[in-house]
This record gives C-alpha cells, structure tokens and sequence, in this order.
C-alpha cells in the first residue's frame, strides 16, 4: 500500500497517517526526516543537502526524488509506505510519476477552512509536559491553567489564527492544485497514476478511520 495523503494544515492527516501506517505495516516516510537524517550522516549527498539548507535555499526536487527512491527501497517499505510532507507541487508530483514512483492511492482529507480555524486557533499548550487543551472542545478545567500542575498554558505562535490563515493561503495556492491534478491522473487510468478519492474529514475520528480503510480496501 503506496498512500499520499492531501489535506490543509488541521485536517487530521497526522492522526489518519499514524492509524493506516499501523494497520498496513508500513513506515510513513517524512521529508524532513530525511533531510535531517542525510545532514547527519555525513555522505557526500549529506554534504550537499547540508550545504544548501545552510543557504537558507529549498533542495531542489530531483535530489528529494533521487533520496525518496532510495528510501523506498528499504525492507520496512516492502509493505509499502505513506509520505509526509511530499509532493507539495504539481512539479514535484510530475517528477514523481517520471521517475516511475508507482503511488497506489491517493486521499484528499477535505476540512472547510472555518472548521480548521476554529480547531487550531483554539488550541492551548501546557510546554513542560506538551498535554494540549482546546478552548472549546477540551478546556482546562480552571481558564488557561494545567488540569494537573495549575501552570500557565501557552498558545503556540503556529496555533494562533492570523498564522494559521496565512498557512491555509500557503496550502491553497501551493498545494491544493495537486487535487485537480490527481484527479485528472485518476481519470486517465495511465500507468502510474493512483487512485484518487475525498474523505471528509470532520465528525467522529473512528468513523473517519473507518471510511479511510473502507477506500483503501477497495
């Protein structure tokens, strides 16, 4: 099972990502993971990938293709593999599908971006421990204070709602155009185009998880 999730910031993917990797066996691979894991191993391609990111520059595309290949073919993806964090772009998923990176389904997790506001923005952190509150949907029992300690709670700079609107204009623009483009790849049926399917991502979480395997298993 070869699965990219898609979906805003706030839609759930993390929470649906951690529950298929346990059910199929199968590790989700994450970009940055493997950026981090390359500076730190000391390779020729960790020098590089290094010496860009100190540049404050993005790698570029066909590096991240030539690592994700390489990572795939790993024993613990045997099974298959879920990927985090990539592609972001219509050209990154082009370059994908050309490197013949053959991806069994993808899955619009779909959030209307009020409900992301409102989950994210009312988000409340207690730092030392990382137990998270909502203001709305799981509140301290006494007003920003840890049920448990009675310290401070925090909201993190990512939680509050100008920053979480600029992030939703970000994923519009950016990444939101790999939907139609899936869509189209699903309705061409060309090898190695994945399947395509939307999940609405709000109500109960285990009846979210139950549709997600109900399209997986199709």
């Amino acid at each position: 099972m070869r699965v990219i999730l898609l979906g805003a910031p706030g839609a759930g993917k993390g929470t649906q990502a951690k529950f298929i990797c346990q059910h199929f066996n199968i590790p989700q691979i994450s970009t940055g993971d493997m950026l981090r894991a390359e500076v730190q191993s000391g390779t020729k391609m960790g020098e590089q990938v290094k010496s860009i990111m100190n540049e404050g520059k993005l790698v570029p595309d066909d590096l991240i293709i030539m690592m994700i290949s390489e990572r795939i073919q790993q024993p613990d993806c045997k099974n298959g593999f879920l990927l985090d964090g990539f592609p972001r772009t219509i050209t990154q998923a082009k370059a994908f599908i050309e490197a013949g990176i053959k991806i069994d389904h993808v899955i619009e997790i779909a959030v209307e971006d009020q409900e992301i506001i409102a989950r994210l923005s009312g988000r409340l952190i207690h730092p030392a421990s990382g137990r998270i509150y909502h203001k709305t949907f799981n509140p301290p029992k006494n007003e920003n204070k840890d049920d448990l300690t009675g310290e401070e709670l925090i909201q993190r700079k990512d939680d509050q709602e100008a920053t979480v609107r600029s992030r939703l204009a970000v994923y519009h623009e950016q990444t939101e155009p790999l939907i139609a483009f899936y869509q189209q790849e699903d309705q061409q049926r060309s090898y190695p185009s994945p399947k395509f399917s939307r999940l609405v991502g709000v109500g109960n979480v285990d009846d979210i998880k139950k549709s997600l395997l109900d399209l997986l298993e199709k």
